[in-house]
């Protein structure tokens, strides 16, 4: 039960910060603030995983606040890229790519699919 607190706090927080982002005054016709979201959310989790690392001792329902919480509840995107980089890391360079190629176009075609299904 104390797990599931820590994430949906987490949760809370990130995407709170998410909303914040959305309500800085860009007015341009390309997605900068989900950009930064995504690019925000890749250092962090990135950084979240570096510490976890290298601190020994370190609680993991404190790396579970931030890395499942706080970045999932601000972009699942930093998830997908952390998964990612471990595919590379690990010598499953093409189960990388695939990965990347088909969470990319499988979740535009998804998209696409939900909002046709809604407008039929």
């Amino acid at each position: 039960m104390y797990k599931l607190l820590c994430v949906g706090l987490g949760g809370f927080c990130g995407a709170i910060c998410r909303y914040l982002i959305s309500l800085l005054p860009y007015k341009g016709s390309f997605p900068f603030l989900t950009l930064i979201t995504n690019l925000g959310g890749a250092i962090l989790i990135g950084a979240v995983i570096g510490f976890a690392t290298s601190r020994k001792g370190l609680s993991p329902n404190l790396v579970l606040f931030w890395k499942t919480g706080v970045c999932g509840g601000f972009t699942t995107f930093s998830t997908f890229s952390l998964e990612a980089l471990q595919l590379m890391e690990s010598g499953r360079g093409a189960y990388a790519l695939a990965y990347v190629v088909l969470s990319i176009l499988g979740c535009i075609a998804g998209v696409w699919a939900g909002r046709k299904l809604i407008l039929l």
